[in-house]
């Protein structure tokens, strides 16, 4: 993995944390989840406060996610909004943090002057064991907590002030008066600043989790979908009358769902033909198969002269394979009549041709899972599913290794928003 850290395919754009008071105030919420405090001298931060370097002290990369629910956090500052996740169970933990420190920015801008934030992210369950467990979590909760207890303390000011509000006889009592005054030293003027988040329930929609080898939920007005290995406990058995099961090994009704809930934007030249989503495509089942074929070859000094050598050569395996005539016959289809019948593809053509209708909310996940279907593409998995091209990467050869990683530089990486509104139509 050390060459995907130095060039930021892992644990990229993280926060440094250096300051001593800082590094304090992190240890005081490890040690309040019974967790060793850190000897480091700095470590980088993600949104939720996870940290890969204190991980790897630990000894536990689950150290603020301990069952895979009911996620911890550690908010050192406000800044923490603008990283990325870079270690969840569930998909949407990056959204409910985001939700989170927006929706009480006030509060956590003034809390975090003097303070640091934990808690964890609770839910219905303690503990998942089926599918009913993750169809049970509707909503979840911030619990939140702080190293010094303001929030303790500007609680118990909040009630001293409605106190001497509503009780004119309260003037007179000298030690509730001097409590206050002890209080407001730590908290500042609890009228001006906001010191207890307000908004700490969110709702727990569409995801993806790493439970039961990876798990889909999508939920629509009327039924909730479940897509996962039909081996998962609880498959079919939880529910069936408000939730619709489908194999993840069954590509055809995966697609039919995916279209019918117009979730995906169908093969059209309107949308193809200025993203260059089939060119992409194309080159990576050429990749891939010349990798099939060689290996132990180092792929990064081919040149396009020599790549259409390779293929010329090996027509017949490029042919048996059928991917690339099939792409170069839909691109045909595309300029002579606009669209694509998906009918008359077989399912694992038709999500070759397909992505994430850019404007649905759930763009993101949709694309994750399109890509489960497109194992070639991966830079699409990247993009859209990290967890799961780092677990495959593992597994690579050195020379694959290396060429991924540059294929990735030289075009994610080289313009994250551009690329991804190019070839998926997703702005920022």
């Amino acid at each position: 993995m050390k060459r995907l850290r130095d060039n930021e395919l892992i644990f990229g754009r993280l926060l440094n944390v250096q300051e001593p008071h800082l590094i304090e105030r992190y240890n005081k919420a490890l040690t309040a989840f019974g967790l060793k405090k850190t000897r480091l001298k700095s470590f980088e931060i993600d949104r939720t406060g996870y940290s890969p370097q204190i991980a790897d002290e630990l000894g536990d990369e689950l150290y603020l996610d301990p069952n895979k629910v009911n996620r911890r956090f550690i908010i050192l500052t406000p800044a923490q909004v603008s990283l990325p996740v870079v270690h969840t169970a569930f998909s949407n933990t990056s959204q409910l943090m985001h939700e989170f420190l927006t929706r009480n920015s006030r509060a956590i801008n003034a809390l975090t002057i003097k303070d640091v934030i934990y808690g964890e992210i609770e839910d219905s369950v303690s503990e998942v064991e089926d599918i009913e467990d993750l169809l049970s979590i509707n909503q979840v909760e911030f619990k939140v907590l702080s190293g010094e207890d303001v929030l303790g303390k500007a609680a118990e000011l909040r009630s001293l002030v409605d106190r001497l509000t509503d009780d004119p006889e309260a003037w007179h009592d000298d030690a509730m008066l001097n409590r206050m005054v002890e209080l407001a030293k730590v908290t500042g003027d609890i009228r001006e600043n906001s010191l207890v988040p307000d908004k700490v329930v969110f709702r727990h929609n569409a995801y993806w989790t790493t439970h039961f080898g990876g798990l889909y939920v999508f939920v629509d007005e009327e039924v909730t979908t479940v897509i996962c290995d039909p081996a998962a406990p609880g498959f079919r058995r939880s529910r069936p009358w408000q939730v619709s099961y489908l194999s993840i090994l069954d590509a055809a009704r995966v697609f039919a769902f995916l279209a019918s809930t117009r979730r995906i934007e169908l093969p059209r030249a309107s949308w193809i033909e200025q993203s260059g989503y089939l060119e992409h495509r194309a080159e990576m089942v050429v990749r891939s198969l010349l990798h099939k074929a060689e290996p132990k070859r180092d792929l990064n000094d081919i040149d396009r002269v020599w790549l259409q050598t390779w293929m010329h050569k090996n027509a017949s395996m490029i042919n048996a394979d059928g991917r690339f005539p099939f792409i170069n016959a839909a691109k045909r289809e595309l300029a002579q009549t606009g669209q694509l019948d998906p009918s008359e593809l077989t399912p694992q053509q038709r999500f070759l041709v397909v992505r994430a209708k850019p404007d649905h909310p759930d763009a993101w996940l949709t694309n994750r899972l399109i890509c489960e279907f497109v194992p070639e593409d991966f830079v699409s998995r990247y993009v859209f599913n990290k967890q799961g091209f780092y677990g495959e990467y593992g597994s690579y050869l050195e020379p694959w290794r290396e060429h991924v990683v540059e294929t990735l530089k030289t075009t994610y990486l080289k313009d994250k928003a551009g690329f991804r509104e190019r070839l998926y139509g997703l702005a920022g």
